[in-house]
């Protein structure tokens, strides 16, 4: 076992995995930009380093001066969280040329499935559906129209070297095609530095559900189960949920061997999340596997009673995987991102400082988060401030308990996507479970929020 991590992130999967490190008796160095001199994942690792300015390129993003922090310090892994270098195949590479275990995926495996378009080659080949689309990056407006013409409108473009909803744009008719293919490009080059992009068939009103697997060094994999993230806006998770309404016993166990043979097939090792649609048939199609823990991660540990950070740093540090192969969800459990923004205003950004900050407790709820009274929401990262999980012996009693944590939940000087929260619990449609990706779109009026 590892004597000293470093964690490469902040806000609440810093605070997250210190967590998890102090209870594995390991000690923990944070880094931190300007920014972030006052937050939370400072104050409680056992050691803290400021690597830059506040812009991200400066600092969390800059990888030789977490390289020489660590190096430094004299710890003996890396853990990058979720976001900026969580999905870096080169920094995973750093971190192993310098002897630093970096806790996640090897870089090759990074790389392999990075790629979205070459991932979608890969799993095809492994025997798992793909939805239908180009067979690799598309080069320009002329190849994508060829595309449509075989596949038919609506089409999605997606970023080829990136995810979490940027570089995408839905297609429903030629006129669109030109506008979106720019945009798209723009986009992925702007977030990843990578303009390629690929094509796929649109498929209407699917869910969005997404298996959890570990694997060791051994080829051992074991998949947790799933969650419904279907409660999206811009392709930007809301809400999610495990286990999911849409999927049954049969299906589940479907689902979870198809996410075991795209591991085998990267040759994967750590924490993974292999990403599905489904559709009304149950038909079910891979859309991509991102290479690090998930925000949502919280949602099966309620369900699975696993500490899935804990058992990304046994694997990084060569221990055999000690979880079941394949597991069952108890009970049901509902994570609410509350972000920085104001969802009245069509969710614009809500940075400034707390003034009071209370949040809920009781049977059942669980809230991952970095801020504080008094605490001041920087302008330069993601606006996520907590996530809120609630778990119930089944989805009613979940819900029921989700509701009372909002309405407990006290964040002033800020705005949050709380009341939006609230209105999607008591919305008709989410309280049968009919959620589909377009649910926000189609199925609320985000003019009138609960107050």
């Amino acid at each position: 076992m590892f004597s000293k991590v470093l964690i490469a992130n902040r806000g609440e999967i810093a605070v997250r995995i210190i967590r998890a490190c102090r209870e594995l008796g390991l000690s923990t160095v944070a880094v931190y930009s300007e920014a972030d001199r006052g937050s939370l994942h400072v104050r409680l690792a056992d050691e803290a380093f400021c690597i830059g300015p506040a812009p991200a390129r400066d600092s969390y993003l800059n990888i030789p001066s977490i390289i020489s922090t660590a190096e430094l310090l004299g710890v003996d892994a890396i853990h990058p969280g979720y976001g900026f270098l969580a999905e870096n195949p080169h920094f995973a590479e750093v971190c192993r040329d310098c002897g630093i275990s970096f806790i996640g995926p090897s870089p090759e495996a990074i790389q392999k499935m990075g790629n979205k378009s070459t991932a979608r080659e890969m799993v095809r080949k492994a025997g798992v559906a793909i939805v239908p689309g180009s067979d690799g990056p598309v080069r320009d407006e002329a190849a994508a129209a060829g595309i449509a013409r075989n596949l038919g409108y609506p089409l999605i473009i997606k970023a080829a070297g990136g995810g979490g909803g940027r570089g995408m744009r839905v297609v429903h008719n030629r006129d669109d095609l030109r506008r979106a293919m720019t945009e798209a490009r723009a986009e992925a080059e702007a977030a990843f530095g990578n303009g390629e992009v690929y094509v796929e068939k649109y498929l209407e009103e699917p869910r969005h559900v997404e298996v959890q697997i570990l694997a060791d060094a051994r080829g051992t994999v074991a998949t947790l189960g799933e969650r419904d993230c279907s409660v999206q806006r811009r392709h930007q998770k809301l809400i999610e949920e495990s286990p999911s309404l849409g999927v049954g016993p049969k299906l589940r166990r479907a689902l979870s061997r198809a996410a075991a043979r795209v591991a085998e097939a990267a040759g994967y090792t750590n924490a993974g999340t292999v990403e599905f649609l489904v559709d009304h048939a149950e038909r079910f199609y891979f859309v991509e596997m991102n290479t690090r823990i998930q925000v949502e991660h919280g949602v099966t540990e309620m369900v699975t009673g696993i500490d899935i950070v804990k058992e990304q740093i046994r694997i990084a540090a060569g221990e055999r995987l000690a979880v079941p192969r394949e597991m069952e969800p108890r009970g049901h459990a509902i994570e609410c991102r509350v972000n920085a923004e104001d969802p009245a205003r069509d969710f614009l950004p809500s940075p400034g400082t707390i003034v009071a900050f209370v949040p809920p407790g009781g049977p059942g709820i669980r809230v991952d988060t970095h801020v504080f009274a008094g605490y001041t929401v920087p302008p330069h990262y993601d606006s996520l401030i907590a996530k809120v999980i609630a778990w119930g012996q089944d989805r009613e009693e979940a819900i029921a308990r989700m509701q009372r944590a909002l309405r407990e939940f006290e964040i002033a000087g800020i705005q949050t996507t709380i009341p939006f929260h609230q209105d999607a619990l008591e919305n008709a449609f989410f309280r049968r479970g009919e959620v589909y990706v377009n649910f926000v779109q189609r199925r609320m009026d985000l003019t009138v929020l609960h107050v």
